[in-house]
């Protein structure tokens, strides 16, 4: 195993998990001075806020104006969870799942709400065959897989004269990614992906069909009080404005209005993009040349540039045993972890062994061009090490 010098450059700012991910640029608990605290949620001062947020939301992603968006309990799993139990049961429904989050879906589908899915399951690194759907069904799926790295491409597979609804898990693709809101029905994201808000709650977004179903479909199953998205037989406007289904927490709602400004601030939506995309460049770049490391996406159209997932690769790692590549993968990451220069970055539990490295709008690309000459060095590092204690 050839050694690598240590690198010299460090990234400024060594946060790379992929939720609850970095504050943005310039960030400091100052931001959180404002905050409607000590207040009720339900007082004129806090619902300002919160329609501030999501009208700096609806903003900023361009979405059109018959859709409602609202902060939900949960984060993006109460979003998403909420929207099966609401909308599910109507007509047949397709899952597709490629990563961990995906199959969670389809675990609850299948044993909670027990609808007997279609389901398109494929292994990591995979997309399922989008030609293979039938739109006459619902359709659940996540746009971008945080826990794969492996996205979507676009949304051309999606007909625009569907008759089922299409129901999409984007919390690691808003604010990073085009979403074409014309082919999306109802869409769940939470603010502690993209733009690095804190943990609690979920957003959801709502089509004017996805209305529709909400006013005209009541579930075989008894729905939850925190999943409850109707009074009385019709849409519960107030979650979609100024109200929440439960107690929010004001410094949450006051971080989100930040980095909502922020990204106002430089441009909005295509300023985020262009920097997350800004990142995945110079990965692309970077591993053409390493000897260790490939995107765990098979296809170059779906890796993700937020939730950028790395396999390894070399030829030693390999042929080691799956507890073998795990004990590698752990010291890896415990390596970056020790020198500072990587927090957060192991795959996902679920995950092939190896790094996943967030990217989204708030990571600086120079920290990302940093922290690569640390991925192979680190490596490297590793292999040598349990090369010399096997031979001894």
């Amino acid at each position: 195993m050839t050694r690598y010098a240590k690198p010299s450059i460090r990234p400024a700012a060594p946060y790379f998990s992929s939720g609850p991910t970095k504050k943005r640029p310039g960030w400091s608990p100052a931001a959180l001075d404002d905050a409607c605290i000590s207040r009720s949620h339900r007082s004129k001062p806090a619902k300002q806020k919160i329609n501030n947020a999501m009208t700096l939301a609806r903003d900023i992603l361009g979405l059109p104006d018959t859709y409602r968006i609202g902060i939900v309990p949960g984060s993006d799993t109460g979003a998403v969870e909420m929207t099966m139990w609401s909308m599910l049961g109507a007509r047949r429904v397709e899952v597709l799942a490629w990563e961990s989050f995906g199959k969670d879906w389809l675990q609850d589908a299948v044993n909670q709400l027990r609808i007997d899915p279609i389901t398109h399951v494929v292994p990591y690194g995979q997309l399922p065959d989008l030609e293979a759907i039938d739109f006459a069904n619902d359709v659940l799926f996540t746009w971008n897989g945080t826990a794969s790295g492996v996205k979507v491409p676009d949304g051309d597979w999606i007909p625009d004269d569907r008759a089922g609804l299409i129901i999409a898990d984007a919390t690691s693709a808003c604010f990073a990614m085009e979403l074409p809101w014309n082919k999306l029905d109802a869409v769940t994201f939470s603010f502690q992906k993209s733009l690095g808000g804190e943990g609690g709650h979920g957003v959801l977004i709502l089509s004017p069909r996805a209305v529709e179903r909400l006013e005209t479909h009541v579930p075989n199953w008894p729905i939850p009080k925190l999943f409850r998205l109707t009074a009385k037989g019709m849409l519960n406007e107030g979650i979609f404005g100024e109200m929440t289904i439960n107690t929010p927490s004001m410094l949450a709602v006051e971080d989100v209005v930040d980095a909502l400004n922020w990204a106002k601030s430089i441009g909005g939506l295509p300023a985020l993009i262009a920097r997350s995309e800004a990142s995945l460049d110079i990965v692309k770049e970077w591993e053409k040349t390493t000897p260790f490391f490939s995107f765990l996406a098979k296809e170059p159209a779906t890796i993700s540039n937020t939730s950028i997932t790395l396999a390894i690769t070399d030829p030693w790692f390999v042929e080691l045993n799956d507890t073998e590549k795990a004990e590698v993968a752990l010291q890896l990451t415990k390596r970056l972890e020790n020198e500072g220069v990587a927090l957060d970055a192991a795959s996902y539990r679920d995950a092939p062994p190896g790094i996943r490295i967030w990217a989204g709008p708030t990571v600086e690309t120079d920290d990302i061009a940093a922290l690569l000459p640390w991925l192979d060095w680190a490596y490297a590092e590793v292999a040598q090490q349990r090369s010399v204690s096997a031979q001894s």
